[in-house]
């Protein structure tokens, strides 16, 4: 099994610090680097049915909600590209994926192909649910591959 270093990334500047030290673990140990950006596919659920009266109000909001995120995707894959193209790192690829963020990091937190888990304790916050306030204390009880939590 081939495994890789893990680092999320969300284009705000909590993720600059994570990609550095992730760049540094694969140089290190000479393995292919990851990022990954995670489309929140939850909202309709967090939000609810009776979010608000006006009819296609809550669809206009998940709409935006969706065009913020895949803004925020891009804007992580050019500081992803940006990084490791500086420090030419070859072995580097971006994944965009889509689910619970908080679930999705604690699968990858899990896998026996990570073999480091690289993010800030404040990742996917920018337009992130509430509930990733806690990612951090869930990611440390729920890792079973090691993981580099950053403020």
């Amino acid at each position: 099994m081939t495994q890789k270093i893990v680092v999320a990334v969300d284009g705000a500047e909590v993720s600059a610090a994570a990609i550095e030290h992730a760049i540094q673990f694969a140089r290190q140990r000479r393995l292919a680097l990851t990022g990954v950006f995670i489309i929140d596919g939850n909202w309709p659920d967090y939000i609810g049915n009776d979010w608000q009266s006006a009819k296609g109000a809550r669809q206009g909001f998940l709409d935006y909600i969706r065009e913020e995120q895949e803004a925020q995707a891009a804007t992580a894959e050019q500081q992803f590209t940006r990084a490791t193209g500086a420090a030419e790192l070859a072995d580097a690829s971006f994944q965009l994926l889509a689910g619970d963020p908080a679930a999705t990091l604690q699968e990858i937190a899990r896998d026996p192909a990570t073999a480091l888990l690289v993010t800030s304790k404040r990742v996917f916050q920018v337009s992130g649910r509430p509930s990733l306030k806690g990612l951090a204390t869930n990611l440390a009880k729920q890792a079973s591959q090691p993981l580099l939590l950053l403020p």
